[in-house]
């Protein structure tokens, strides 16, 4: 397509917020604007026609929501949908028409109900709506969620050949609402096939800049921003939006300077927004932008550099001698597999090595469900292992973030079946220095190998800074003249391809006494030849304190902090402490750990010695402020805090089966809705959670609550606290409605309010007598309004 070809070349125009716009046409608060496609089709075609004569080069069709989800009980469907608002854009004289899909509105697994396949089949709908129905591209916008938004790009690449392009919504914090910050976002989707990666929604332009900034320092990829027009606020009854045309546009020259290439508009933006920003940049160039090309890899909220950091690669979860392992892996025991998981983290680990290996299974179903366990407890990278493709394509596919492929060799084979893969999910792929003649003694020849798959990896697309080179460790007991092979083979793909190196160390040591240390003095030898990232035992203090010492001599370990903390006498006695059993866990280490399997056993364990309330007191709550503590010092981010939670209502189940009534602690009773017309209700759901789990009697009313079911509720129970929730800005006037409603209904209660579109000033203006910023704001409040 001619204007996916121009990205980078000129500057693009998208269209502004189509809300905003069919707000001023009379759009009924609470009303779907995407049925408008249907209902009043010739609203939706003037808004288009109004960005068209601006000097938009792509418009947005209406279908933001239009997926089974959020149509359903509309009487619509997505199909018909869809196709109406394609049409209505052809009908309006758009040259180039992208289709809007937007966010399913649930938080994906394990937060939330909705599973990767079952997100990817709501995106695979939509997508083949569109091409049926003559879209030109695809999208992607206002997503939270780096998994989500890679259900929906695959959903677009698997099932159509249309362009593709995806932006992200980042919060004042520079992250997304679920932790990912901008660097993990570009490395877990640039790689996919998209077009073009960036921002849309989120804040106003200003509050923006950091974020861009971060963007077009990562991204290869074309940078595209659509900004909200600043804060809203409530005027006349009406939603308007703070930042003027020309203040807006001072910040996307700004933008531009940077590197961003495409522009358009958000929330509260018209087509004067877009007149202006095609005026200032007319006659001007884009900025090439020169990303930085640093080997890395996410979880999604936890990003691994490669560059000048050593990386503890931890190679427990490999079946390979060890028994137990082996036995959890046959029974699909989790809880364990994920034990040991924690337990390396606990040690020191950056990424995980996930290995599950054996004959008689199914190892790509195995693989499949071993990485969500793993994702749903522990936020390091993964590095995916396997002999056998399908497994390996299993778990990279289902992963959130970017892992390492384990492995590719030098056999033609092996990088035809490995290297397509890699591509395809953007992932980083370890080479092997081997090839169909099996390892070579020298180092020459090792490094001919690792050049070549180098070579071969740029030919399927692959960049030279995610290809990693494993130099290969053979056993000093049986080929102990090649052992300083390995060693002088790192040298020379070090200096000859500049590539990051792995290494398995712990092979050096197999057959002979006192493996800790060779391998030890192995690992010191391979760190001076410039290895990056050795796959090791964490649990291993020998080993783990030769990686302390280089940190500390290689100036990665600032001022000694790690290997003083690691050498007094408390952090030895807690390292001690750490084991990669479950039941060796306290309850409250448990709930800090977010270890949901292991709740309910911890909880009977405990119940032999203590009453519910004295666990609750002992465990809960000190267990859940401290993970509190650590969310709100961003150490974890709302994945963890969500694990933690379930963890808690897990254990509290067994509580609650082993008390009677008089002994159950109910904190006060809450009543919350996500207000008429919004049929989002992630937040909602999570401070639900999230005051449940603190002991409140929770009355949920679910999405899309008209005021006086509200009102009702709250007299009928004598309700003294209420959480209103919206996520949409045309949906925010129901919030005030609501809260109007109990005023003049005479409740006696006060209202606390949440959203993404909210903040403190708004909260004031729609009636509320609190803001809580997030879930864990809300508990605050409620503790504060009950006296607890």
């Amino acid at each position: 397509m001619e204007v996916i070809k121009e990205f980078g070349k000129r500057f693009v125009f998208f269209d502004g917020s189509m809300g905003t716009m069919l707000q001023k046409s009379g759009l009924k608060p609470g009303e779907l604007p995407d049925l408008l496609n249907i209902k009043a089709p010739e609203k939706v075609e003037a808004v288009h026609r109004d960005y068209i004569k601006a000097g938009a080069d792509i418009i947005t069709t209406n279908t933001f929501g239009c997926n089974p989800h959020s149509l359903n009980g509309t009487g619509f469907s997505a199909k018909e949908v869809i196709k109406a608002g394609i049409d209505i854009a052809r009908r309006a004289g758009a040259k180039v028409i992208a289709q809007d899909i937007g966010p399913l509105g649930q938080l994906m697994q394990p937060m939330g109900p909705l599973s990767f396949d079952e997100a990817y089949d709501c995106f695979k709908q939509q997508v083949l709506f569109g091409a049926e129905s003559g879209a030109d591209l695809f999208i992607i916008e206002t997503l939270s969620d780096i998994y989500e938004a890679k259900a929906a790009i695959l959903a677009v690449k698997e099932n159509s050949s249309l362009p593709v392009i995806c932006t992200m919504s980042f919060q004042a914090d520079g992250r997304t609402f679920v932790g990912a910050d901008p660097m993990a976002a570009v490395l877990s989707l640039s790689g996919l096939g998209i077009n073009a990666f960036g921002v849309n929604c989120s804040l106003g332009p200003a509050e923006l800049l950091p974020i861009v900034k971060q963007i077009t320092e990562y991204s290869p990829l074309p940078v595209i921003v659509q900004a909200n027009a600043g804060l809203p606020k409530i005027s006349g009854g009406e939603t308007v939006y703070d930042i003027s045309p020309e203040e807006y546009t001072a910040d996307i020259v700004k933008m531009a300077d940077m590197g961003v290439c495409i522009f358009g508009g958000c929330c509260g933006t018209t087509p004067d927004y877009i007149a202006e920003m095609k005026a200032a940049l007319s006659g001007r160039k884009p900025v090439p932008i020169s990303p930085n090309r640093i080997t890395a890899l996410t979880s999604g909220t936890k990003n691994v550099i490669l560059d000048g950091h050593v990386t503890v690669i931890g190679e427990r979860i490999n079946p390979t001698g060890k028994k137990r392992l082996k036995q959890a892996i046959k029974e699909c025991d989790m809880d364990y597999i994920t034990g040991e998981a924690i337990s390396q983290r606990d040690r020191g680990a950056d990424v995980l090595d996930v290995n599950i290996s054996l004959p008689d299974i199914d190892e790509p179903e195995m693989m499949a469900k071993t990485v969500l366990a793993l994702q749903a407890i522990v936020d390091l990278p993964l590095q995916i292992d396997s002999s056998d493709p399908a497994a390996i394509e299993a778990g990279v596919r289902i992963c959130r973030g970017k892992p390492l492929i384990n492995s590719v060799n030098g056999k033609h084979e092996s990088m035809e079946k490995i290297f397509p893969i890699a591509k395809k999910y953007g992932a980083a792929v370890l080479g092997l220095a081997l090839d169909e003649n099996g390892i070579p003694h020298t180092a020459e020849e090792r490094y001919k190998i690792a050049e070549k798959i180098l070579n071969t990896a740029k030919k399927y697309g692959i960049p030279e800074q995610d290809v990693l080179i494993d130099c290969l460790t053979l056993t000093a007991s049986a080929q102990q003249q090649d052992v300083m092979a390995t060693i002088d083979a790192i040298k020379l793909v070090k200096q000859r391809l500049n590539l990051k190196t792995v290494l398995g160390v712990s092979n050096v040591s197999f057959g002979l006494p006192q493996r800790e240390q060779l391998n030890s003095v192995f690992l010191a030898a391979a760190f001076g030849a410039g290895l990056d990232a050795p796959i090791i035992n964490p649990l291993s203090d020998v080993v783990m304190n030769t990686v302390r010492t280089f940190k500390v001599i290689n100036n990665q370990d600032k001022n000694a902090v790690e290997y003083v903390g690691a050498f007094s006498g408390e952090t030895a006695d807690a390292e001690k402490k750490v084991s990669s059993s479950s039941s060796d866990k306290t309850l409250y280490d448990i709930i800090v750990d977010g270890d949901r399997a292991s709740a309910a056993d911890a909880a009977r364990k405990a119940l032999k010695s203590s009453t519910p309330i004295e666990i609750i007191n002992s465990s809960f709550i000190p267990a859940l402020d401290i993970v509190g503590k650590k969310f709100e010092k961003g150490e974890i981010f709302l994945p963890q805090l969500l694990m933690s939670a379930q963890t808690v209502k897990n254990a509290f189940d067994v509580l609650k089966a082993a008390s009677s009534s008089s002994e159950q602690q109910n904190k006060g009773t809450i009543v919350i809705a996500t207000v008429y017309g919004d049929i989002h209700d992630i937040g909602k759901n999570i401070v639900k959670m999230m005051l449940a789990n603190y002991g409140y009697d929770v009355i949920d009313l679910g999405k899309d609550v008209p005021p006086q079911t509200v009102v009702d509720t709250v007299l009928e129970k004598n309700v003294k606290l209420v959480g209103l929730s919206a996520l949409m800005t045309t949906t925010v006037k129901s919030m005030a409605d609501t809260i109007t409603a109990l005023r003049q209904a005479g409740a006696d209660c006060k209202v606390m309010v949440g959203g993404a579109v909210l903040n403190e000033e708004y909260a004031k203006l729609v009636g509320a007598d609190f803001y809580a910023k997030d879930a864990l704001e809300s508990v605050k409040i409620a503790d504060k309004f009950f006296g607890n």
